[in-house]
């Protein structure tokens, strides 16, 4: 599914943004609204596709809204039941422990696009969180976050920050 109207001016908001910073690694999920903000960022040509940086698998939920799904299944939560046939946190969880891995390897910042969910199981795995617990971490479209380091201590240093270009 393509970005709206606005999601393209928001991709194209983050440029200028990012430009503060030299990015040593550029990673991207493959999956088209994530790749096309990235693009649009100015970082396409630079950045790695990564399987592991895709959105989160509802399984046969897929498509469907939350309010649909608890419809069918009151209480249901995806952090905590995953989608039948899809993904449960634990999932995601290993997935971006791979991200992270290469992140923490990597030689400089490094720069990611991917999508909501995932990105916030990865900001709860960067701190040693179990993947549920990146149910807490509110976050927007096109929003900036920034993780990295207090000492040893791996820490959220700006969270859901939209791009003031």
């Amino acid at each position: 599914m393509p970005l709206t109207e606005e999601g393209r001016r928001q991709a194209e908001a983050l440029g200028p943004e990012l430009k503060r910073w030299k990015f040593a690694l550029v990673l991207t999920s493959p999956l088209q609204r994530a790749a096309e903000t990235c693009r649009l960022a100015g970082y396409g040509a630079h950045a790695k596709p990564r399987p592991e940086l895709v959105e989160w698998d509802y399984g046969r939920y897929e498509g469907m809204t939350s309010k649909q799904i608890t419809q069918i299944r009151p209480g249901w939560s995806l952090w905590r039941d995953g989608g039948p046939g899809g993904e449960k946190a634990a999932d995601v969880g290993r997935r971006v422990d791979r991200v992270i891995t290469e992140v923490r390897a990597a030689e400089g910042d490094v720069l990611i696009f991917a999508h909501g969910h995932v990105l916030r199981v990865l900001a709860a795995r960067w701190l040693g969180e179990p993947p549920e617990t990146g149910r807490h971490y509110l976050l927007q479209t096109a929003a900036l976050c920034v993780l990295g380091y207090e000492h040893a201590d791996p820490v959220i240093r700006r969270w859901n920050q939209p791009a003031t270009a």
